[in-house]
């Protein structure tokens, strides 16, 4: 089993293009996409053997959402009793993506074993294999998928997935405990593997662990993605209750959170985190520190300068409409996405480690200025 595997990762590896979608990656035509169809469509009528520009009709049927147009036409182009293996196999592929994009998943993934039938380990073919699994919340056979194409940090995402929904089957807090570890062994700077272990150390009110554990994962987290770590937590801290005391458990960890970053570099999206944790416990001077150091790293960093007016408010004179007004531009300010798409553009409020839009893998980053 294991030469195998590693004879398909080494003929990924060698493939220099797929066969089954040769021009994957290219940027969309920039005519305008009726036209586009119109001629496509007088071309196929002139010229029925035209494969490659029946395929690319589909194509244009899918993206403007016309699916039992597309669908019909790669069926009716694998009907052909001669048709190409190769030509056969990319009708299969883009018939796959019809029926994902209709959401019937089942035929999706019909469709697409019948092209991995004819072309074998295609990287195009089995990074959306991939997808589709993960779509249908497959999320070990996802990450078996990934580890084909030899990409260690969507594998290692899958598997943090996979360990959370063993869990819930089998309703035992250990279950998923070898995958997270799995993860971390695939690629050591996995924030939703390191997130994970540290929201069950907070769950569990381990707080020996959470230390040791929130240590190694600043350590081993990306220098640009230490930020996500502590947002992921501060959002479990603030909806998820303790057994015993739901007031000692986030000074604990607002404690634990202060001490380690100390210990770093100065940074500044880390030193406002500490403010928003000692915050959420109460401790408000302290909170003010962390968010003058914030300031000093980053002057014009909005959202601690957001936090400091909020702070400040019970010590200004201000009449009633002066103060009305303003508690309502705070309370906009806050629905302010705070997390954008380093590839793309796309922007979030939540967190997110594979981008919607472009599925770039851990392209988010905090939006420091709000003219980004």
């Amino acid at each position: 089993m294991l030469q195998w595997l590693q004879r398909v990762k080494r003929k990924i590896k060698e493939q220099h293009s797929s066969i089954i979608y040769p021009h994957e990656g290219s940027p969309p035509p920039s005519q305008d996409t009726f036209a586009a169809i119109g001629e496509l469509s007088r071309v196929v009528r002139n010229n029925p053997d035209a494969v490659e520009i029946y395929l690319a009709l589909g194509n244009l049927y899918r993206s403007q959402g016309e699916l039992e147009r597309a669908i019909q036409l790669r069926t009716n182009l694998i009907a052909r009793p001669h048709l190409e293996p190769q030509f056969k196999a990319r009708a299969w592929f883009e018939l796959g993506l019809d029926y994902k994009r209709a959401g019937i998943l089942d035929r999706a993934q019909a469709a697409l074993e019948q092209a991995h039938a004819i072309t074998g380990d295609d990287p195009a073919l089995i990074k959306e294999m991939a997808r589709l699994a993960a779509d249908s919340n497959n999320f070990q056979i996802a990450s078996d998928y990934y580890e084909l194409l030899g990409q260690p940090l969507p594998q290692a995402h899958y598997l943090v997935r996979a360990s959370t929904q063993d869990e819930e089957k089998s309703r035992d807090s250990k279950a998923g405990y070898k995958l997270l570890e799995k993860a971390l062994k695939v690629y050591p700077g996995s924030v939703e593997a390191w997130l994970e272990i540290v929201s069950r150390d907070y769950q569990q009110e381990n707080w020996t662990n959470l230390r040791f554990d929130l240590k190694s994962a600043l350590k081993n987290v990306h220098v640009d993605l230490r930020f996500a770590l502590l947002e992921g937590l501060f959002q479990f801290v603030s909806t998820g209750p303790l057994s015993r005391d739901n007031e000692a458990g986030p000074s604990e960890c607002s404690s634990i959170v202060v001490n380690i970053v100390a210990e770093l570099e100065p940074d500044m999206l880390l030193c406002y985190y500490c403010a928003i944790f000692l915050k959420q416990c109460g401790k408000l001077d302290e909170c003010l520190e962390w968010l003058e150091k914030t300031l000093v790293l980053g002057q014009d960093f909005w959202p601690a300068r957001l936090e400091m007016l909020e702070l400040s408010l019970d010590d200004q004179v201000m009449t009633q409409s002066f103060r009305t007004q303003l508690m309502f531009f705070l309370r906009r300010a806050r629905h302010v996405k705070r997390f954008v798409c380093q590839r793309c553009g796309l922007k979030r409020e939540q967190l997110f480690f594979n981008c919607p839009r472009c599925y770039s893998w851990h392209s988010i980053s905090f939006r420091t200025q709000l003219g980004e």
